[in-house]
């Protein structure tokens, strides 16, 4: 499966900030078998994340696309509503466990809006934008998420066991 990571940072895009998020993602996703076949790092811009997700869903280039920051309650956070807009159906599961299992480990999870959906065959996480954050998240949907990939993709059938 090919995987796409889209990092939001206003900071990270102006070379300001180095981005620590978008590597554990990779790291990650390839110990699981993923090839990650996309990187982009940009600015906290709703119309330059939308375009970017809606472009690599409509090519075909990835099957997952992994987003990092930009969930939070900063006005220029927009990486949910970037999400939403280039989504053709919304899979609100997903980012419903990553908050739910993040409870666990702080009660600042609730703060986070992270959505998730599916536009063509390709499906959209987004997860937090602290290094730590991601890999709880990442590693908790991760083998769940193959499942879900490989119906979208015509490989499997139904959930029901």
């Amino acid at each position: 499966m090919r995987v796409a990571v889209i990092t939001s940072s206003d900071s990270g895009y102006a070379g300001q900030r180095e981005d620590v998020s978008g590597p554990v993602i990779e790291e990650i996703v390839r110990a699981s078998g993923y090839e990650v076949v996309h990187r982009e790092l940009l600015p906290d811009d709703f119309a330059m994340l939308r375009d970017a997700m809606i472009r690599i869903c409509d090519e075909g280039s990835a099957d997952l696309v992994l987003t990092t920051g930009g969930t939070g309650f900063s006005p220029r956070d927009v990486m949910p509503e970037a999400t939403a807009a280039a989504a053709e159906r919304m899979v609100p599961g997903i980012p419903e466990a990553m908050r739910a299992y993040s409870m666990q480990f702080t009660k600042r999870a609730m703060l986070t809006r992270a959505a998730s959906g599916i536009r063509g065959r390709t499906l959209i996480v987004n997860l937090p934008g602290s290094p730590k954050a991601v890999r709880e998240c990442l590693e908790y949907i991760l083998p769940e998420l193959r499942h879900g990939l490989e119906i979208l993709l015509g490989e499997a059938g139904e959930c029901a066991r």
